[in-house]
């Protein structure tokens, strides 16, 4: 699996000047998306509805608004 393509703007674009606040979405060679985000696991977990879960390797991961709003003209419709 590989790193294909940016979806949305970079963080420089977005302001990130320092690299502290990185959050990036990257489409993957096998059609899936990787996000970089903050893990607010522990925080949001108990917040889950009743008809979701979390396997054990996996985390809840948060990105800003901009940084998805921003990635929605690049996401693929299929």
């Amino acid at each position: 699996m590989k790193i294909v393509r940016r979806i949305g703007a970079s963080p420089r674009q977005r302001g990130s000047l320092s690299g502290q606040n990185c959050p990036d979405v990257f489409e993957l060679s096998d059609g899936s998306f990787a996000v970089i985000g903050t893990d607010q696991t522990e925080l949001l977990e108990p917040e889950l509805p009743s008809d979701a879960a979390r396997a054990d390797y996996e985390r809840i991961v948060v990105v800003t608004r901009e940084t998805l709003i921003r990635a929605k003209a690049d996401i693929p419709d299929s």
